[in-house]
């Protein structure tokens, strides 16, 4: 058996994929072999840096808009991804953080922070697992968080939608694994992407996430795609309704 991480003749959707994990994600996952559909709710129709990424490797790359704070647009594009036919491979990567103390936490930002987080998520994975359910085949990966395991600190919004995630990945496992559709997760610690910007430009609160980290150092988006490209390979094919941690041993700290 060849223990390549090969996924040719895959098409993977990928959402969020204008920059961070999702762009590296596209970037990974066609290197491994695959065509990629790749949406953001801003992504340019021609040029985008995933564009780039996926036809270098040779690839051919779908650009997509989509707003996942609404509804309905989740719904129409969820609808005609699922027509398609062809996607045996989501990575539902998209997601979005508001930041406020807990007193103080506005209820628009709780909403917004849960359509995107968990609400679309839902409803990508319930489409596209109808035609994975039909083909007997899929990979589908959440990008989950280490806070859906802990509570972090004035993001009671972003934590409570990333401890949804945790259990969505599990109750989608639960009744989707013996017809052949791996669902699983991947729990990033502290990547240096957009969503930390706050954090990286403050020196004290860097300091002492620093100090937490065995490894000491921030996460690259590259070392969270990897590990999403083997959960979506055949190498994965007996991991069902995990959520593997990729945080420098923040959490065994």
């Amino acid at each position: 058996m060849s223990l390549a991480l090969d996924l040719s003749g895959q098409t993977a959707l990928v959402t969020g994929c204008k920059r961070g994990i999702g762009l590296a994600v596209c970037k990974t996952l066609a290197e491994a072999g695959a065509d990629v559909i790749g949406v953001s709710a801003t992504l340019e129709a021609q040029g985008s840096a995933a564009e780039t990424a996926v036809r270098s490797a040779g690839r051919e790359f779908t650009a997509r808009r989509c707003d996942f704070s609404d509804r309905d647009a989740t719904l129409a594009f969820a609808g005609e991804m699922e027509q398609r036919g062809d996607i045996s491979i989501l990575v539902n990567n998209a997601g979005t953080i508001r930041r406020a103390p807990a007193a103080e936490h506005p209820l628009a930002d709780w909403d917004h922070v849960q359509a995107v987080n968990c609400d679309a998520p839902f409803i990508l994975t319930q489409a596209l697992g109808r035609s994975m359910l039909a083909r007997g085949s899929g990979k589908i990966v959440f990008v989950a968080s280490v806070l859906s395991f802990q509570g972090g600190i004035n993001v009671p919004g972003y934590a409570a939608s990333k401890g949804a995630i945790a259990q969505m990945v599990r109750a989608f496992a639960n009744e989707w694994a013996a017809r052949g559709i791996n669902v699983n997760g991947i729990a990033p610690g502290y990547i240096a992407t957009d969503n930390t910007a706050a954090l990286q430009s403050d020196p004290d609160r860097t300091r002492a996430l620093m100090q937490r980290i065995p490894v000491e150092r921030w996460g690259s988006p590259q070392e969270i795609a990897e590990p999403i490209a083997f959960l979506c390979s055949d190498l994965a094919r007996f991991i069902h309704g995990a959520i593997l941690p990729a945080d420098g041993g923040w959490l065994s700290r």
